[in-house]
């Protein structure tokens, strides 16, 4: 049986990894500076992951939320430690775009209203009304479409304000640095309107968080460099380093009812697992303080390279951006030199993502053979 064709694959094959490599079927060792789209966020086959998985796995793997699940508190209580966000409560599901899609479903049920305000370059993920609120229009259907979403420019307070006060916006949903559309973000005082906006309005504020967050930005979360208080915060990716996890924080305002979210697979005894190794690992290591000292590292060593325009996005969420479209600079990187990175919206961007134990030494090499990359680039131009 054939697989359904939806991916453009590179011809490499990985079969294992460990911290910052991977290694392919014919045992080379690859420097990952993607992680899968920012999902490895402790690195591949961390001793801590590792022992935790297989202890649960061993003990019990899985069983429905029709039961007591102590694994579920004690993840829901280090994230509220780690993250700061207190009194918040935390549900549980598989992926970033259930997460999303259960935001925008609850921001409904809480306010009365339907329609959603996101913003052009935005991903939300590829369910009904997370799709409906990515602004690209080749992966909506027309069963997506149905939704109402209206999508502004980021940074338009004024279109903001007059579509809330037409008074049927259950959410705006923004992701404080922009993914898959090029490391864009709001500036503070369009966020801190918006926060404020829906504060007066009745709508709900969904920080989408599923890629920027969870230390990724040189915070815990990346709308803690703002003055914002979110009603609702999404997260997946780099929660389970590669386990399937996903989940969205309420604002304790939110009443809870039984029904009202559900799930079978989310917040099960391998995810929580996962989840906490991955949350204990942030904390025994001091990650976020490394993610902070890298992603300065990489400043300074960008900014070394001519060919390099601008360098977008903050901590280790990173886009370097050239004159030119990286695909080929891309190609080069991961079959000539073993350097996996990452693509956008953007085509010039050059989306860097890697584990947030990285170390000087990996950016050192990357930057090393980035300018022996780019003029090989340059030579068959």
């Amino acid at each position: 049986m054939p697989l359904f064709d939806v991916y453009p694959l590179y011809d490499v094959t990985p079969v294992s990894g460990k911290g910052i490599h991977v290694y392919d079927d014919q045992g080379t060792e690859y420097l990952d500076l993607y992680g899968g789209h920012a999902v490895i966020s402790i690195g591949h086959a961390h001793p801590n992951y590792v022992k935790a998985v297989t202890t649960q796995v061993e003990t019990l793997g899985f069983y429905s939320n029709a039961i007591q699940n102590p694994l579920q508190k004690e993840l829901a209580n280090k994230l509220e430690a780690l993250s700061g966000c207190k009194d918040y409560q935390l549900f549980l599901v598989n992926s970033g775009a259930e997460a999303n899609e259960n935001a925008l479903k609850l921001a409904s049920f809480k306010t009365g209203k339907k329609r959603v305000v996101a913003f052009k370059k935005g991903f939300h993920g590829r369910t009904s009304a997370a799709v409906a609120a990515t602004d690209n229009q080749n992966i909506v259907a027309p069963i997506n479409a149905q939704q109402e979403v209206t999508i502004l420019e980021l940074n338009d307070v004024e279109g903001v304000k007059r579509e809330l006060e037409k008074g049927d916006v259950c959410a705006v949903i923004v992701e404080f640095i922009q993914g898959i559309g090029g490391l864009d973000q709001g500036t503070a005082e369009f966020f801190e309107q918006v926060d404020a906006l829906c504060k007066a309005n009745n709508a709900m504020f969904v920080a989408d968080e599923i890629q920027c967050g969870y230390a990724r930005s040189g915070k815990f979360f990346a709308f803690q460099h703002y003055n914002v208080t979110p009603d609702i915060i999404s997260l997946a990716k780099g929660m389970g380093n590669g386990f399937p996890i996903g989940g969205i924080l309420i604002h304790p305002d939110i009443e809870a009812k039984y029904g009202m979210l559900g799930t079978t697979f989310g917040g099960n005894h391998l995810a929580c697992a996962a989840g906490l190794a991955v949350l204990n690992t942030i904390e025994s290591e001091n990650l976020l303080a490394n993610v902070n000292e890298m992603g300065a590292y990489f400043m300074e060593k960008a900014k070394e390279i001519p060919q390099i325009k601008e360098i977008k996005g903050r901590g280790l969420m990173l886009g370097l951006e050239f004159d030119f479209e990286v695909g080929d600079l891309r190609k080069e990187l991961i079959y000539n030199y073993k350097i996996f990175t990452g693509g956008a919206a953007n085509k010039k961007l050059l989306r860097i993502l890697p584990p947030l134990n990285i170390e000087k030494a990996h950016l050192d090499q990357f930057f090393e053979l980035l300018k022996v990359a780019l003029k090989e680039v340059e030579i068959k131009a």
